[in-house]
């Protein structure tokens, strides 16, 4: 007969789960990202009611991170900026996913 410390299965660290990701408006920004080919950064603002400076700044940390391209255009003389998730972004997003689900799971 196996005891319960047999039966324990080992759970992701909390120190494993990406940090870029693991902030909500992060997490909220990938995944509005990850189910469209790009999103106007002026969308993505009103759908995730942040503001223009807040939203500036969790791009520009998801940019580092390899996560999410960004794009600049002139459209009808203004600026428009475009948002793209990474191959890195979905990768790191499906992980970030999997982990959270096998912690809540146990």
């Amino acid at each position: 007969m196996s005891s319960p410390e047999d039966r324990k299965v080992a759970l992701p660290s909390i120190d494993d789960i990406d940090r870029i990701i693991h902030s909500p408006a992060r997490l909220i920004i990938l995944s509005y990202l990850e189910v469209v080919e790009e999103m106007d950064f002026i969308y993505l603002m009103n759908l995730t009611e942040l503001t223009w400076g807040n939203l500036s700044v969790h791009l520009r940390k998801l940019e580092e991170a390899g996560y999410l391209r960004i794009s600049k255009s002139i459209v009808q003389r203004k600026t428009r900026t475009t948002l793209q998730i990474t191959g890195s972004g979905k990768q790191a997003l499906q992980k970030y996913r999997e982990q959270m689900r096998t912690i809540l799971q146990k």
